[in-house]
This record gives structure tokens, C-alpha cells and sequence, in this order.
């Protein structure tokens, strides 16, 4: 499993959206501790890109939720 499938699986999880800030610090307990907070950042924008994760403004700063189901299951299948 590579960082940013894991960092998927463990926003799947949330019920929030996700900050840089919080990504940062589910991967210091992750197995990939010593990544900062420019890897998270990283991470959430790449996983955006891959249509995984959603962008939306969650008190004026910038967070992170995981796609919607379908969007997910229509890229499977492609």
C-alpha cells in the first residue's frame, strides 16, 4: 500500500472534511511518520486530481472530503 492509498483509506473514515493540517497529522501515525506538512498537502492535491478526494471550503481554509460513491465507482469501471 503506498502513503496516499493509506491516507485515502483513513479519510474514508472521517465523517468531516479533512484539513492539511489533520492530514499531517494522520500520516505522523501512520507508517510514514516523517512526513510533513508539504507531503500532505502533496497528497490531498494528487488525490484530488484523481477525482478520489473533493475540495470544498470548510471555514474559509481549504479541506478535503472523499469523493462521492458513484464518482468512485465510475472510475473503477473505466
Amino acid at each position: 500500500m503506498t502513503r496516499r492509498e493509506w491516507l485515502l483509506a483513513a479519510l474514508q473514515q472521517t465523517d468531516h472534511p479533512v484539513t492539511t493540517h489533520e492530514a499531517e497529522q494522520l500520516l505522523a501515525a501512520s507508517p510514514w511518520p516523517s512526513s510533513g506538512r508539504n507531503t500532505a498537502r502533496k497528497d490531498l492535491r494528487g488525490l484530488a486530481r484523481r477525482g478520489l478526494l473533493a475540495a470544498v471550503d470548510a471555514d474559509g481554509r481549504r479541506a478535503y472530503l472523499p469523493a462521492p460513491a458513484a464518482a468512485l465507482d465510475d472510475r473503477a469501471a473505466a
